[in-house]
């Protein structure tokens, strides 16, 4: 493996890859402002992207698992999106926040993979074997309080619930997730997907009744 343009040993480039060595990285999290790392990252400082990726990892897994409903697509995809970040911190303009720039770039990578699947007849439903990290976190925290039926009952209604959102466009899906998962306001999702807040908003209110419909036929 090789380091390019000042990547250390934590976050390595190889072969187009970002390595991601999460074990070591998470006591990397930087306490520095958002814009000292975003500069450092531009100066070529390696230990700053190390913390941007240990910051930001989870949520871009998580959100590429619900997007994409396959946990090794979305660890790929989580490579591709920090390479990418890495290629184009340059362009970063500081119009919004580092996070809500990211969401973006993993969108697009999202879209972009499910139209390449379309393009090959692989989008048929698959099987959903596991639930993504966040939904075992939760399940994990919530074992201590309930039984094997309960846990079982939650399992199943998030099998349901996953299967519900695959079901309806990416579009609404993709906008549902960033409301209803990731917490962010419409006007944040706006910004993120470079859209106006209305095309939103009405993203929003049909991709929600596309889902509460889809959850009744299951």
């Amino acid at each position: 493996m090789s380091k390019v343009a000042g990547i250390g040993p934590e976050v390595a480039v190889a072969t187009g890859e970002i390595v991601l060595r999460s074990s070591s990285s998470q006591t990397l999290v930087a306490d520095a402002p958002e814009n000292g790392l975003i500069e450092q990252c531009r100066q070529g400082d390696a230990q700053a992207f190390t913390r941007l990726v240990a910051t930001h990892e989870r949520m871009v897994f998580n959100l590429a698992a619900r997007l994409l409903n396959d946990n090794e697509e979305a660890k790929d995809l989580s490579q591709e999106v920090f390479l990418q970040v890495y290629k184009t911190i340059n362009r970063f303009e500081g119009r919004s926040s580092l996070k809500t720039w990211i969401y973006r770039i993993v969108v697009n990578q999202c879209h972009n993979r499910q139209r390449w699947w379309r393009r090959r007849k692989k989008d048929q439903a698959r099987p959903i074997e596991d639930l993504t990290a966040g939904e075992e976190a939760q399940l994990s925290a919530s074992r201590s309080e309930s039984g094997p039926f309960e846990d079982l009952a939650r399992r199943e209604q998030a099998r349901r619930l996953q299967a519900a959102l695959l079901a309806i466009s990416f579009d609404q899906r993709s906008v549902l997730v960033l409301r209803e998962v990731e917490g962010l306001s419409c006007e944040e999702i706006a910004v993120a997907l470079a859209m106006p807040i209305g095309t939103v908003k009405s993203r929003l209110a049909r991709g929600r009744e596309a889902l509460r419909q889809e959850l009744v036929r299951r």
